[in-house]
């Protein structure tokens, strides 16, 4: 059958029986080795800190090993980092800004309702969304969100 096949003996009992190649092997310590890493410091370190922990780890055995291998067994674990962008100030806008007349004068005194508004917008950072953006209007007599609007780049 082999002949018929053009198989050779020892690569069809190989097939039969299969074993874990050393590699193969190593892998599955390793795995184990970066999901622990990677649960030790809350899933924040990524490819290149999980591989200097493990050479720190690993350097009495004279062992060493390459981010690439780290990063394709983090792929088969389906782990990364976890990444949080930090805020940034607003910078100048290059437009002028235009001047509008100060109607209110800093008196903020009402009768009833609906006689002034105010208005502001803040930012939310979110995990899913990145930053996104609430402006709302309040009605200065009753103190009540009058109307508000949300948006983030994504158009959500």
């Amino acid at each position: 059958m082999c002949r018929i096949l053009g198989v050779s003996r020892a690569q069809y009992y190989r097939y039969r029986s299969p074993k874990p190649s050393k590699r193969r092997a190593e892998d599955v310590d390793l795995k184990q080795r970066i999901l622990r890493i990677f649960a030790e410091f809350k899933q924040r370190y990524g490819v290149m800190k999980i591989h200097h922990e493990l050479n720190l780890e690993l350097q009495p055995l004279q062992r060493r090993y390459r981010p690439r291998r780290i990063s394709r067994l983090m792929k088969e674990l389906d782990i990364h980092s976890v990444t949080v962008n930090k805020w940034k100030a607003a910078s100048a806008s290059k437009t002028k800004v235009e001047q509008r007349p100060n109607l209110l004068k800093q008196d903020f005194s009402t009768t009833g309702l609906n006689q002034k508004w105010t208005a502001d917008m803040t930012y939310i950072q979110t995990k899913r969304n990145g930053w996104c953006y609430l402006s709302t209007i309040m009605d200065l007599h009753s103190r009540r969100i009058i109307g508000y609007y949300s948006f983030s780049k994504d158009g959500y």
